[in-house]
């Protein structure tokens, strides 16, 4: 069923206000008020351009398919497909992985603020311990929500849950917005609005870049809200990304500036653990609990279909290499065929069961990546300098190098082999994809650096 722009502006937006929402003010400390206000816009247009460039190369791919990157990769280097599906999949997997981390992190605190709010006996303490083990709650959230959402077949399907949670987004902001305004029982550091003073134990801004850098990622979910759009002009699908990024850049700036002046320099990774316990608290956590159990199915989706493409890619290579070794051998059932209508009839018999097969393959895929993404979240309490390589390198590759690198080597190579001249409109996408490409590159390698060298972003 074909969805409207709305629905995809939706879908973007809760994409990219995930959990890092609560580290948002974080990256405004090294920075300073102003300076990161200025990262955090040109970040924004960095992203922006990235999804306007896949709305401008999806008329490249036959209408016949659907858009992905492993499409626009065959294109340009058929070799490369795997490598590019193999980044988007560890990536989503990785992120998908955070948010069961977050909810083993969260809903112990909501659940024991609920229950020991009036309980003061130490018999019905040891009743409920039970309901505060981490991995018990992983294993309930997964079990109810995440995996009857999972195994929807499109985005579209999930622009409800993609409502919720952006009413989450804005309980949050609002929360923020209260104590800025009503901050006295808080206890607040030093405001920088320029640079901050450096010393022994400063951040570099270089630790924190990835946060505004990842904050808008939505990338790998843009060509499934394009396939899904009855209208696929571009004069319509920009609209969807213009939207999106606006929406979310508006949030950050309220998220990031309120809470940095909020705490100044007291600022930690996850914003709502420094408020005091109250009911709004609580909500608030409740808020971010829905938040990443409704996002993972947002990163689940572009899993399995970069594992689908990766599969059908090494079919493709099988085959390839069997119709070598068979070449110029005729079959015996081939020789033994005397009616032709049994052969179409057959053929028709084996194409009618590929909606079952494909049906079937989407569900084992699923279900293996909601197992693996368990068994890590119930064994593993951080993957902070994982994941932080994974972002620098996947997300990075999503928002810029790959939609700047597709960009660049197909807008305008319809006037390659003709004389007529190229418009200036073009030429103007073409090498901002070229830009946006080297761009990539620098980002991916300073983040990695701020990585393995100053430290992780997350504290």
């Amino acid at each position: 069923m074909p969805s409207d722009p709305r629905s995809g502006v939706l879908t973007l937006l809760h994409t990219a206000c995930g959990a890092g929402v609560l580290a948002m003010p974080f990256a405004f400390k090294p920075f300073g008020l102003l300076p990161a206000l200025i990262t955090l816009t040109f970040c924004g247009i960095c992203s922006l351009c990235g999804l306007l460039l896949q709305t401008r190369i999806v008329k490249y791919v036959p209408k016949s398919e659907n858009a992905s990157f492993a499409k626009l990769t065959q294109l340009i280097n058929p070799s490369l497909s795997i490598v590019f599906d193999f980044a988007i999949a560890v990536k989503c997997f990785g992120v998908g992985v955070s948010y069961l981390i977050i909810v083993g992190d969260l809903m112990p605190q909501i659940l024991s603020s609920i229950l020991y709010r009036n309980d003061d006996s130490t018999g019905d303490s040891q009743e409920h311990h039970m309901f505060l083990d981490r991995r018990l709650c992983i294993s309930l959230v997964m079990m109810f929500v995440i995996a009857p959402l999972c195994f929807k077949k499109s985005l579209n399907s999930l622009r409800h849950a993609s409502m919720i949670a952006i009413v989450s987004v804005a309980y949050l902001c609002g929360l923020i917005i209260f104590h800025f305004l009503y901050r006295s029982e808080l206890e607040r550091g030093q405001v920088y609005f320029m640079t901050p003073h450096q010393d022994a134990q400063s951040h570099s801004p270089l630790t924190t870049l990835p946060i505004f850098v990842f904050a808008y990622t939505c990338h790998h979910n843009m060509f499934s809200v394009i396939n899904e759009q009855a209208d696929k002009s571009f004069k319509i699908l920009r609209r969807i990304p213009i939207l999106a990024i606006s929406l979310a850049y508006v949030l950050y700036v309220v998220i990031g500036g309120t809470g940095y002046m909020t705490f100044g320099d007291n600022i930690v990774g996850n914003i709502i653990t420094l408020y005091p316990n109250s009911i709004y608290t609580t909500i608030g956590r409740l808020a971010m609990l829905l938040l990443v159990t409704l996002a993972f199915p947002l990163q689940c989706h572009p899993c399995r279909s970069s594992i689908k493409n990766m599969i059908v890619f090494i079919k493709n290579l099988r085959k390839d290499k069997t119709d070598d070794s068979t070449a110029g051998f005729i079959p015996l059932d081939d020789l033994s065929s005397e009616d032709p209508q049994e052969e179409v009839a057959r053929q028709n018999n084996e194409q009618s069961n590929l909606p079952i097969e494909s049906s079937r393959q989407t569900n084992v895929i699923t279900l293996c990546i909601l197992i693996f993404s368990y068994l890590l979240a119930i064994s593993i309490t951080s993957l902070a300098k994982v994941l932080a390589i994974v972002g620098a390198t996947g997300s990075t590759s999503i928002s810029f190098i790959l939609p700047g690198l597709f960009g660049y080597k197909l807008i305008g190579s319809e006037f390659t082999n003709s004389n007529d001249r190229v418009p200036t409109r073009v030429k103007l996408f073409k090498y901002l994809g070229l830009l946006l490409f080297i761009w990539g590159i620098a980002v991916m390698v300073a983040s990695l650096f701020a990585t393995a060298f100053l430290g992780s972003s997350s504290h």
